[in-house]
């Protein structure tokens, strides 16, 4: 059997099994405490707070801007959650927590404006992601529900003045690039066309050939639509199809137009698309799974586990969120270096069905 993959969709296979199995040793071998956790945790989230803003700053000059949110958003949200899930953990033990408390609560802050500022779909990704964390941390540490009409009122209203604020600031900077309305608008112009397409032309195992922009030479499924970051496959001179400058237009009308099934759909087939949402829903249960085992031992006394489960929880909120967003609101979300992202928060949860013994 060859290991050189032909397709995309065996490199993104080779790729995600290579990556689960090395985290999963990497998550035994390093030794993983609570204050290593906590001190990576914060060390990442500093270094994202500096990344966004320095993003953000680059939109009003006239020089290229980078993007970081899109693919490592999730990112940030794991270590951020995974700081947030840290801070019960030390209270418990002793250790006044205030001053930390608010330098992450500063963090979270300055994340969400300058992610806000490049995408609109990276506060989806943030606020529900979020949510998601701070309901865990509720479960796991037997708190009061975060649900209530109060704070869910609170969120919507945070939401919508952020919206708002974006679409003023567009209007007065006379800078689009900041209007959530104008995404809305090339939503209306362009989703319906993409979606017809993809519709019309998916098989169970790809798309009809000829039915994509390579024309005649299609390979019918692993055209390019769904790929790892263009810098992998060019490092390892892999023959596979590739959108390069104004083709990516193309590529947009799914990447950007369009959900993430959608485009799974059409460039792998029904049938990944299926295996992919039974994947999705086997590593949020083997997460929750694992994350009752660690409460039960930690409600022993059992200290060894905080660190793992603090990573965990920031892992499976960042999962969910990435999951949710990538693959029913932005096939962006989970495309190119989001995939690889998305490859790796799978990573970080499947790795701790193992524990290694001495």
């Amino acid at each position: 059997m060859a290991l050189i993959a032909e397709n995309h969709l065996q490199f993104i296979l080779e790729i995600a099994a290579i990556m689960h199995v090395g985290i999963m040793f990497v998550l035994n071998i390093v030794p993983m405490s609570l204050s290593l956790v906590l001190f990576v945790a914060l060390l990442l989230s500093t270094g994202f707070a500096v990344l966004f803003g320095a993003d953000a700053l680059l939109l009003f000059l006239p020089v290229q801007h980078y993007e970081f949110s899109h693919s490592f958003g999730p990112i940030a949200l794991l270590v951020a959650v995974t700081a947030l899930a840290a801070l019960p953990m030390m209270k418990e033990v002793g250790i006044k927590i205030t001053n930390l408390r608010i330098f992450v609560y500063i963090l979270l802050i300055i994340i969400t404006i300058a992610g806000g500022l490049m995408h609109r779909s990276f506060l989806v990704l943030w606020f529900l992601g979020l949510l998601a964390g701070s309901f865990i941390i509720s479960k796991s540490f037997r708190q009061k529900s975060i649900f209530t009409l109060k704070k869910i009122l609170a969120v919507a209203f945070v939401v919508i003045v952020g919206f708002v604020s974006l679409e003023y600031l567009s209007r007065l900077l006379d800078m689009p690039v900041f209007s959530p309305l104008l995404r809305i608008t090339r939503l209306e112009d362009y989703s319906v066309s993409s979606l017809q397409m993809v519709l019309k032309n998916t098989t169970l195992l790809g798309h009809i050939p000829g039915s994509d922009y390579w024309g005649s030479q299609s390979l019918g499924g692993s055209d390019g639509y769904i790929t790892l970051p263009i810098s992998m496959v060019l490092l390892f001179g892999l023959p596979f199809p590739i959108f390069y400058g104004i083709l990516v237009n193309q590529k947009d009308m799914i990447d950007y137009m369009l959900p993430g099934i959608f485009g799974v759909a059409f460039d792998f087939g029904y049938i990944s698309l299926i295996f992919l949402l039974i994947w999705c829903i086997f590593v949020i249960f083997i997460g929750f799974k694992v994350l009752s085992i660690y409460r039960k031992k930690r409600e022993n006394n059992d200290r060894k586990y905080l660190g793992r489960e603090a990573l965990l929880i920031g892992s499976l909120a960042a999962f969910i969120a990435q999951t949710v967003v990538g693959l029913f609101i932005m096939n962006r979300s989970i495309n190119g270096t989001a995939l690889l992202t998305f490859i790796l928060l799978s990573a970080m949860i499947v790795g701790h069905v193992m524990i290694m013994r001495k």
